[in-house]
């Protein structure tokens, strides 16, 4: 069984539209200039609705914390892809977002890893968004 294919809801659809072209963006406001990652109506910062927009953004960042899920996932489809690590990472432009960490020994990712945007490609899905460690 294969992890499930994302859900592109309205708000989220500029994200999964940059990913199948292999760009990662995420919404700034434009007012205060809070970085946001998942996709939200409404900036959790200063409470503008209408402000939010979408800014492309390197990829490129460090692992801020991480988690290395063993065994039993939550969702079906993941548990026969462990082990396996989902992590905040800290970008260059003071973004965080959030992904797995892919291409790599679980057990060698740690805080501070150098990491940078990789795309995967999802069967009859297309293309998510995940980290690679930086050789």
């Amino acid at each position: 069984m294969t992890p499930p294919a994302p859900v592109v809801s309205d708000l989220a659809a500029p994200y999964w539209a940059a990913a199948q072209e292999r760009r990662l963006v995420l919404q700034r406001c434009e007012r205060c200039d809070r970085w946001h990652h998942f996709p939200i109506d409404r900036c959790s910062a200063c409470g503008l609705s209408d402000s939010l927009g979408w800014r492309e953004v390197s990829g490129a960042g460090t692992v801020y914390t991480f988690s290395v899920v063993h065994g039993r996932a939550a969702a079906p489809g993941f548990t026969e892809a462990t082990p396996y690590v989902i992590a905040w990472v800290d970008l260059e432009e003071g973004a965080r977002a959030f992904g797995n960490v892919v291409g790599c020994d679980p057990s060698s990712v740690h805080i501070g890893m150098p990491v940078r945007v990789v795309f995967e490609e999802r069967e009859d899905f297309g293309l998510v968004p995940n980290f690679g460690v930086v050789a």
